[in-house]
């Protein structure tokens, strides 16, 4: 934890080093707002699409609780709109909680809904993997961060191996009548909930369509960022490639969001990439700015009616967050 914490006062450090506030002025006044709308228009369309992958794999997580494609899409806007605004990853639970309350019994929905969250990220750490490999081989200074893009891979990668052989090892705990034994029995049903969340990836079809939609929600994202360099008139020899690195800063660096929506390592995040492309860094503190405004402005749009729908106030909320994050 030090270690992120080191890391993201770090890169918030070189963005102010390098800060030009009269040039990132002047890029924000002369941006171009079609094209601002048309970024606006793609973050939504990679929200929905996200949204239809956690879909197919509640179906099958769910089985005969049925769960529609509006709910799904309801809470993944709830828990995006969650984590956009607040510290850490409180998005997730809530958005855990607003699922596991359709689908009956709350308590005992939660660690099954969380795990179809994991299943989800682990489609995330493909995509991620996938996108950051083409930039680590091309890119000397996505060469030099690939230590910190394998251990953002690799977390999501031991959580689904401890998921996998701790009900083994908990069975050697002991006997039940024993506090040892009652506890190991309890995490062990726990994880046995959460890895029926995974059980997406038993089903060829159900896979191809969730995968299918989180690298189309990916493509979407990628294409706005590429957008939004278009409405900055930023001109890189390659501006699709800076746009995913980008993308995959920006998505590295909220792997432990130290900030309330991460605010300021976000921008950091995009003049470090940036730079190596040769956009100066006033222009790329406004593209930063502009890309999390934006991305924030996507979030509340959607998240805050979907809110309403699911008829939650911000206190159930903060609850539900509670709830999720420590079962009662």
């Amino acid at each position: 934890m030090s270690l992120v914490v080191t890391g993201g006062i770090g890169l918030a450090a070189l963005a102010l080093t390098r800060l030009d506030l009269s040039s990132s002025l002047h890029a924000l006044a002369n941006v171009r707002p079609g094209l601002l709308a048309m970024t606006f228009a793609l973050l939504c369309a990679a929200l929905i699409l996200r949204a239809e992958c956690w879909y197919v794999i509640l179906r099958g997580a769910l089985g005969g609780r049925r769960i529609s494609r509006l709910v799904a899409a309801r809470a993944t806007m709830i828990g995006v709109m969650v984590s956009a605004t607040l510290p850490g990853r409180l998005g997730e639970p809530a958005r855990v909680f607003v699922i596991a309350r359709r689908a009956g019994n709350t308590r005992n929905c939660i660690a099954l809904v969380a795990g179809t969250v994991l299943a989800q990220t682990l489609l995330n750490l493909a995509a991620l993997v996938a996108l950051a490999s083409v930039l680590v081989a091309s890119v000397a200074l996505f060469r030099n961060a690939a230590p910190v893009i394998v251990l953002a891979a690799a977390l999501p990668i031991a959580v689904v191996g401890v998921i996998l052989a701790a009900p083994r090892l908990l069975d050697r705990a002991g006997p039940k009548a024993t506090v040892l034994g009652r506890a190991a029995a309890f995490v062990r049903t726990e994880i046995e909930r959460m890895r029926g969340g995974l059980r997406v990836f038993r089903r060829p079809r159900d896979a191809f369509h969730a995968g299918t939609a989180q690298f189309a929600a990916w493509s979407v994202q990628l294409l706005a960022c590429d957008t939004l360099l278009s409405a900055f008139g930023i001109a890189t020899p390659s501006r699709l490639s800076a746009a995913a690195a980008v993308l995959v800063a920006t998505n590295v660096a909220a792997v432990v969001p130290i900030t309330p929506g991460n605010v300021g390592v976000f921008q950091a995040a995009c003049v470090a990439v940036l730079a190596a492309y040769g956009v100066d860094a006033g222009s790329a503190l406004a593209y930063g700015l502009a890309l999390q405004l934006l991305e924030v402005t996507t979030a509340i749009a959607l998240g805050l009616p979907a809110l309403l729908a699911e008829g939650l106030s911000p206190d159930d909320l903060r609850r539900a967050t509670q709830h999720a994050v420590v079962p009662q």
